[in-house]
């Protein structure tokens, strides 16, 4: 079994998200039943959107209880020191352009790329853990190689 981390409020996000996901059911439940009383199944396209919604929030439950028990929640504020890790805020300086990018490392299920939140494992994230202030670090990024210096590491959480 795999060891994803999450953070204490990344961990209570999706908590309240799979339970607003069940409270859906319900409902789902309902739509499908009504659209059932009227009739003809082949040609029913109240019937056809329902059970397609119903899958698509039945697999989205699936998914986060098959990872809940994956998680490994840490509290954030707890983290700090000099290395890059899961939590680190990290400001990076492209060697080749001067473009400057901040960005937040933390796992999958709470990056946002818009946000600055990169998952640990995206290449990025992969080619920072555990290198420090000064160093430089290549990227195989999609778009080919990228050549950042990290210009600082903090630790100051996440902000919703």
């Amino acid at each position: 079994m795999s060891n994803i981390p999450i953070s204490k409020e990344g961990y209570e996000k999706l908590k309240k998200e799979l339970n607003d996901l069940k409270k859906e059911r319900p409902e789902i439940i309902q739509a499908i039943k009504e659209a059932r009383e009227e009739g003809d199944l082949k040609e029913n396209g109240g019937y056809h959107a329902a059970r397609e919604r119903q899958g698509m929030l039945e697999a989205k439950i699936n998914y986060i209880e098959s990872r809940i028990p994956q998680f490994n929640v840490i509290d954030i504020a707890t983290l700090g020191g000099p290395k890059i890790t899961f939590g680190a805020t990290v400001e990076l300086e492209d060697i080749e352009t001067g473009d400057e990018k901040v960005y937040t490392i933390m796992g999958p299920d709470e990056s946002d790329f818009k946000k600055g939140i990169i998952s640990i494992e995206s290449p990025v994230g992969k080619a920072l853990l555990g290198k420090e202030e000064g160093d430089e670090v290549i990227v195989n990024a999609p778009r080919g190689k990228i050549e950042y210096g990290i210009v600082s590491v903090t630790f100051k959480g996440v902000a919703s």
